[in-house]
């Protein structure tokens, strides 16, 4: 990783203290009249610094859209926020909860960087402004979804799968004001580990994540997910550089070995642990699969 990254670190440092900010305003003043419809249906999304997103969505019929939980989806490395959002809808029924999955797709969020690492740095490892980090887009989208319910949520629970999983708990890394009240991350195919001692983005060297910091990500509620059956070392999408593979032979391992690591380091800190492990059983690399083992999660 460029040592430039260190620049990046300097310049983030400051959404360690500030305030979430809200595009609220923004995004409000044409979400409330236009709706979200029962079922099946998307809208665009332009709340906020950076490109127009399609977002998916799926609210079950007689829900009550004004209290109803809300569950952002991440979708995956191959962008297809529509099939997550089918993927969701059964599970939706049975929970009475609102599905929301932005799409960004490769043309404006591309590779690895934009979209799985949020977007903090560009494809030349050079930092980004906070304002358009892919990150950024998730809590300007909680207020477009919410006026446009005419609702009162005032969280919301955010899933990923794989390269989406990636994407929530940098999430939960990254953006500290956010309410999100719980994070889901499963089946990543690779992560960024609670250590000082590894850079970026296997670690957290070189980032504005402090110890002080640190002890709020390990409180804080994130599950992650595991496919007991996630185990595919050969699997096309797998990350097998020398960095992703010292974390485990495949994503299985390399999920549990992300939680028991903090799990470890919680303890021997002597800091609360909010986080959970659900291992499924007899899921491989699915998000259908992923999404009927923790629907009940979702509040």
């Amino acid at each position: 990783m460029p040592n430039h990254f260190l620049t990046w670190a300097a310049m983030a440092a400051c959404a360690l203290v500030l305030p979430a900010q809200s595009t609220f305003a923004v995004a409000g003043q044409t979400s409330s009249a236009q709706g979200l419809a029962e079922g099946s249906a998307n809208f665009v999304f332009s709340g906020w610094e950076g490109p127009a997103l399609t977002v998916w969505t799926y609210v079950p019929a007689g829900v009550d859209k004004a209290t109803a939980p809300i569950a952002i989806i991440m979708h995956g490395a191959n962008r297809n926020a529509d099939d997550y959002r089918d993927a969701w809808a059964d599970e939706a029924e049975k929970g009475g909860f609102i599905v929301v999955a932005p799409s960004f797709p490769k043309d404006d969020f591309p590779g690895a960087r934009s979209y799985n690492m949020g977007g903090v740095l560009d494809q030349t490892g050079n930092p980004r402004p906070r304002s358009s980090w892919s990150f950024s887009a998730i809590e300007p989208l909680f207020d477009d979804v919410v006026a446009r319910l005419g609702g009162h949520q005032t969280h919301y629970t955010i899933y990923g799968h794989s390269a989406g999983s990636q994407f929530v708990h940098r999430f939960l890394f990254f953006m500290p004001d956010t309410r999100a009240k719980r994070f889901m991350a499963a089946n990543a195919g690779w992560y960024t580990f609670v250590e000082f001692e590894t850079a970026f983005p296997f670690g957290l060297d070189g980032t504005p994540v402090n110890e002080d910091r640190l002890r709020d990500i390990l409180a804080k509620d994130l599950v992650v997910l595991l496919g007991d059956r996630d185990t595919d070392s050969d699997h096309r999408l797998l990350n097998r550089s020398r960095e992703a593979m010292r974390q485990g032979r495949h994503r299985f391992a390399r999920g549990q070995a992300f939680y028991e690591s903090a799990r470890k380091l919680a303890k021997e800190k002597g800091w609360a642990f909010g986080w959970s492990l659900r291992e499924v059983e007899g899921v491989v690399h699915s998000n259908s699969g992923m999404a009927e083992g923790s629907w009940d999660l979702i509040e």
